[in-house]
Formats: C-alpha cells, sequence, structure tokens
C-alpha cells in the first residue's frame, strides 16, 4: 500500500476521505509530535526544525507554520509542529521535495543519526479546515509570552463528529473572535490517532488572560442559547476532551 493509498483508507475508515482536489479552499493542516524523553532531545529537535526544515519547507510554499512546546500538557516534553497545505495533494508533493532537496536531506540524515536518539517517537494527524475558518490565521499581536491552548474534542461515532464541526461553524468559532480567544484554527481529523475528532487552537496573552476569557464564554447568553439545543448537548457529541497549554518556538511564524 502506498502513501496515497494509505491516506484515503485512513479517512475513510473514520469520519471520511478527503479528496486531493481540496477544491473547496480549506487548507489541510498536519500536527506532527515528536515525543521525547528529556531537554537535550527537545533543544536537539528544535535546532533541526529551526535550522534545516522550515527553511526547506518555507521554499516550498508550505505556511504559515507553527512549532510549539509544552508548558501544561500531558506526555511532555514534546514539540509540536502545525504545518498548512492548500490541498492534500500538497502533503504528498511536499514531502517527495523535500526527500530530493540535498541541502535539507544533509540536516535531515545528521538529525536522524543512530549515534544520538532524537525523540522516543513521532506522531501525526491531518485535518481539514473548518469553513468557519477555512486557514491558519497568525495571531495579530505577536507579543512575548503568548499562550496557545490546543483542545482536542472526541466524539462516540462520525454523526456525532459531524455535528460538533456544525455547531462550531454556525456559531461557537465566531464566539471565540469576539471574546478576543484569536483562534489560530479549526480542524476536523481524518487521519491520526483516536477519530473522530476535532483539533482547536486559541491564542491568550497568559493563564490569567485565559480564565478570565473562558469565564465569560461559559456565561456569555449566545453560548447559553446555543448548548440548550438538543442536538448539541455534549453528551451526546462529545466524549471527551484533552487541553494542552503551549508556547511558541523562537523560529515559529505562530508565537
Amino acid at each position: 500500500m502506498d502513501r496515497r493509498d494509505f491516506i484515503t483508507a485512513a479517512g475513510s475508515a473514520g469520519i471520511a476521505a478527503v479528496p486531493a482536489s481540496a477544491a473547496s479552499g480549506n487548507a489541510i493542516l498536519e500536527l506532527r509530535w515528536f515525543r521525547m524523553r528529556n531537554g537535550n532531545q527537545v533543544a536537539r529537535t528544535s535546532e533541526f526544525l529551526g535550522k534545516h526544515f522550515v527553511p526547506a519547507a518555507r521554499r516550498l510554499g508550505v505556511g504559515p507554520m507553527g512549532f510549539f512546546n509544552a508548558v501544561i500538557a500531558e506526555q511532555s516534553p514534546f514539540v509540536m509542529a502545525l504545518l498548512s497545505y492548500p490541498s492534500l495533494q500538497g502533503v504528498l508533493d511536499t514531502a517527495d521535495k523535500m526527500a530530493s532537496d540535498k541541502e535539507f536531506q544533509k540536516g535531515f540524515e545528521e538529525y536522524n543519526s543512530m549515534s544520538e536518539l532524537s525523540y522516543i517517537r513521532m506522531e501525526t494527524s491531518l485535518l481539514r479546515a473548518f469553513d468557519a475558518q477555512k486557514s491558519v490565521a497568525v495571531p495579530p499581536a505577536q507579543k512575548a509570552g503568548h499562550l496557545f491552548e490546543l483542545r482536542v474534542y472526541e466524539s462516540n461515532n462520525a454523526k456525532a463528529g459531524k455535528t460538533k464541526v456544525r455547531m462550531f461553524n454556525e456559531g461557537e468559532s465566531q464566539l471565540f473572535r469576539r471574546l478576543g480567544m484569536a483562534p489560530v484554527f479549526f480542524g476536523e481529523s481524518f487521519a491520526g490517532r483516536n477519530l473522530p475528532n476535532l483539533t482547536y487552537m486559541l491564542t491568550f496573552d497568559d493563564l490569567a488572560d485565559r480564565d478570565r476569557k473562558w469565564g465569560a464564554f461559559r456565561v456569555d447568553p449566545e453560548w447559553e442559547k446555543m448548548r440548550s439545543i438538543p442536538e448539541y448537548s455534549d453528551a451526546l457529541i462529545v466524549s471527551n476532551v484533552t487541553s494542552s497549554i503551549l508556547r511558541g518556538l523562537p523560529f515559529s511564524d505562530i508565537r
């Protein structure tokens, strides 16, 4: 089974396969985690990404790109990459072109040298951006100390997952913007772990700012009205929620 067949099969087993054309204009997003054991692995991976991966990806028009490490998160330490492509074909083409990029491959070979372990494992999820926000948005104020919250909502089945996506498209994402949470992306996973699920990222000045804005969200009249709709009950459409607090790395477009 080649890569294209694998991705199509993975998608059909979860929520839905995403066509390679992605003619709707919704970006294809990749979340790539490098799971690690110690700080030396974090430093080594960060150096590889900033010095070799980012320049090579930019030469191919990939972006915007985000690179983050954990402030408060399960299974840390890790480095997480957020990559954006115009289509699923773009994901495949980028991988092929980077494999033939001699400058990148030199750094890649050094990073993956058997003489020193770079990471414990790598995980990748592919997502299709929501209609309510079809591409990655770089936060307008790139201030030092920005924090990002990555939230993953799992559902019991594909129908429930689609209902939660519709809830975001029809109002929840707009409410985040009105309350100043500055969404970076919203994506529906079609390949990866724990399908079906959706993932999104919000921006905060600091932890106190996060607490204030989530407090305002919970009592907002629009949210109260939305969650009172029977089909939008969390008990029906969300089976598990995971939240991670992240900080952008110095070479990240989003930080």
